[in-house]
């Protein structure tokens, strides 16, 4: 099974700590899907023989699509490739850019998941963030989505943030699990750089991150959400029994993938490939037939360090059998000997061949996961 990705490069207005590629312009809307379109013909081989499992809409803000352009995309996607039947599809949206009328359009189009940039049901913190939609847009977008059938959905929450306490943290999650979310996708603020965020703190506009304020308030999380019933199934993702997110699961799991869009990325399973980051060029280069990506074939030692970062931060942890199987005996006993003193320091344990990281470990798994990389 694989995946595609769709990236919309399209938003309102810019939250200030997002550093993902788009654009506030839509003027270029239309020719970007003639583009995209043109592109899923000119990509058809990649996934040659795969049956697509998933469909993501990601961004960006693809709810900004209208129901036409969903419908080309869709048409493109179905003419070039095999679509498997219980495809899941998600799209990203905005809590301002749901009603009624769009849903009906999403659910015409066969998506059939949604994610809903949610964030906070607080309109201090949303104003902070510099979010297009306000605190009862939050909680409305949610209600309406069930009201027309939509059940299967997810939100993102962000937590650590200067106006965040950690009752109104408590308050957010609640208010999810008392909404019925079936999957919550939670993340630290982070000050990413060239970022609106990073300028204002640099030039003490804005408060800084408080590191120990979001380690408390991401160990309150992982509380609360197993007592409610979610599975914690990847460092920042959060299920209730059915509802992981396939297309993420996926990509944790090193299945093959084609990213469509300027910036999207694509993986084969020994090489990756990126789209150009820039939305004139991308149309432009499309449109006349030039080459839009560049890309690089992944050596063996690279496949097993990409194994460890995301297995790492799953439930399922780092698997030495499947190491041993596809880089070596020597490549799972360094592994071995790297987490015995986070064994001993009671953030990771060794079970069943399996190395999995404890809710303290979680707050160190990209450095503890960098420690173990093979050079």
């Amino acid at each position: 099974m694989a995946g595609i990705y769709i990236h919309i490069p399209f938003c309102k207005k810019a939250c200030h700590y997002c550093n993902f590629h788009f654009s506030t312009s839509l003027q270029l809307k239309p020719a970007f899907v003639d583009a995209i379109v043109k592109e899923i013909t000119l990509r058809k081989e990649y996934l040659a023989n795969e049956k697509i499992n998933t469909i993501y809409f990601g961004g960006g803000t693809p709810s900004l699509l209208s129901a036409e352009e969903l419908s080309r995309i869709f048409t493109a996607l179905h003419e070039n490739f095999s679509i498997n039947n219980n495809i899941e599809i998600t799209l990203e949206t905005n809590p301002d850019d749901i009603n009624a009328e769009s849903l009906q359009v999403w659910k015409n189009a066969g998506i059939n998941r949604l994610s809903i940039g949610i964030q906070s049901f607080f309109e201090e913190d949303l104003q902070w963030m510099n979010r297009a939609h306000n605190a009862t847009q939050a909680k409305q977008s949610i209600l309406l989505a069930q009201a027309a059938g939509i059940h299967n959905i997810t939100i993102d929450l962000i937590y650590g943030t200067p106006t965040l306490t950690n009752e109104k943290w408590q308050q957010n999650v609640q208010t999810a699990i008392d909404l019925n979310i079936p999957h919550l996708s939670c993340y630290a603020l982070t000050v990413e750089p060239k970022t609106a965020l990073e300028k204002m703190i640099e030039q003490k506009k804005l408060q800084d991150v408080n590191q120990d304020l979001q380690s408390q308030q991401f160990l309150d999380l992982m509380k609360w959400l197993s007592d409610a019933g979610f599975e914690h199934y990847e460092i920042s993702n959060f299920a209730k029994k059915g509802f992981r997110s396939q297309h993420n699961s996926s990509y944790w799991r090193g299945e093959k993938y084609l990213g469509l869009g300027p910036s999207a990325h694509s993986f084969d399973g020994v090489s990756r490939q990126w789209n150009i980051s820039n939305n004139p060029l991308y149309i432009k280069k499309i449109a006349e037939g030039e080459n839009f990506f560049e890309g690089e074939t992944l050596t063996p030692t690279q496949q097993l360090n990409e194994y460890i970062m995301t297995a790492l931060r799953t439930i399922e942890g780092i698997d030495l059998t499947l190491v041993k199987s596809h880089f070596g005996e020597k490549a799972a006993g360094d592994i071995t000997l790297g987490i015995q003193k986070y064994v001993d320091g009671s953030n990771a344990v060794f079970q069943d061949n399996f190395i999995r990281l404890t809710h303290e470990g979680k707050l160190f798994a990209d450095g503890i996961a960098s420690d173990l990389f093979v050079v």
